[in-house]
């Protein structure tokens, strides 16, 4: 049975989700979005676009997409999916207040959903504006942005180019791993946008070394939520990889908002590769080395990380 991609579409107040989302329904990408929007009353959306808007395009219980109401997210998503053969990808917004990681966790602990959907990713659109001080005020404007897979630097032609890179900055600190796109009036390939990959184990080709640079890691000021990553060569111990990761969620897993690795097991041919949104892993064959050297390339993404106390336990499942 093949599974419906969600993507998770989420943003501080104000950052453009809306045109985001009409732009999104409008393109001619030739794909049947359902749409599961928790802000219905600011949308205008061409209802032509939305399979019988009236029974799809859902509103929460509270006007909230959020841990508190996820039991709500699973009745619709299960409501929907007693009519899949009407729709090939389903698109959820968040509130401009959500931490977007609840919703992401929802697709991993259903059983029903992970058969019968997959998530492509979460896109964040991000206010070019007012992120520095949304960081300041706010915790929700960083852990947005520590979700992302793909982040939108909106209202781009709005500040000037030094407030661009400093906003850039601030958002690679935090998330080393989003690929960040500038945009004015949310204007990107929708395309693309939905063929993110990101939570797609089976697509995974490994981690770009530069992120696994010491000096791409610096901590930035407005946030107390940053990037750790590290390359250590040679193969690691099964077990006590398991057993380090098992413990580093259950210790941390609260403060840890994504993990994404590709790991070198010894006595196994193919690469592993692994993520986790907060206490949940996923871990899948990457394929094989294939003339590749080994070795463990892993990131993590979180609040009050300590590196070197990463680093060592990564270097503690190291094969003697």
């Amino acid at each position: 049975m093949k599974r419906t991609p969600v993507t998770i579409l989420t943003g501080f107040l104000g950052s453009g989700k809306t045109t985001l989302l009409n732009r999104i329904l409008t393109a001619p990408h030739g794909l049947r979005i359902a749409v599961i929007e928790n802000e219905f009353g600011e949308i205008g959306i061409d209802h032509e676009l939305v399979i019988n808007a009236e029974e799809e395009l859902f509103e929460m219980n509270n006007g909230c997409i959020c841990c508190t109401v996820r039991g709500d997210l699973i009745r619709i998503l299960g409501n929907l999916m007693k009519r899949r053969d009407r729709f090939d990808h389903i698109l959820v917004e968040t509130t401009g207040l959500a931490d977007p990681g609840p919703v992401v966790q929802t697709f991993f602990v259903d059983e029903e959903l992970r058969e019968q959907t997959y998530v492509n990713g979460v896109v964040t659109l991000v206010d070019a504006v007012h992120f520095i001080r949304h960081l300041e005020e706010t915790h929700e404007a960083g852990e947005q942005v520590a979700f992302a897979d793909l982040i939108l630097l909106n209202k781009c032609d709005l500040v000037e180019e030094a407030a661009l890179r400093k906003a850039e900055e601030a958002i690679r600190s935090i998330n080393a791993l989003a690929r960040i796109v500038r945009t004015t009036r949310a204007e990107t390939d929708p395309a693309a946008l939905l063929d993110l990959g990101g939570f797609d184990l089976t697509r995974a080709t490994g981690l770009d070394p530069h992120f696994l640079e010491p000096e791409s890691h610096h901590h930035h000021h407005h946030s107390e939520i940053s990037s750790v990553g590290f390359q250590i060569p040679g193969d690691c111990d099964g077990r006590r990889l398991n057993d380090w990761i098992s413990q580093l969620v259950k210790e941390q897993g609260q403060d840890i908002f994504r993990m994404k690795g590709v790991f070198a097991v010894k006595n196994q041919s193919d690469r592993v590769v692994f993520q986790g949104v907060h206490m949940l892993i996923d871990a899948a064959s990457g394929g094989p080395w294939a003339g590749r050297p080994r070795t463990n390339s892993v990131v993590f993404i979180g609040r009050h990380l300590d590196r070197t106390a990463l680093e060592s336990g990564l270097r503690s499942c190291l094969a003697s």
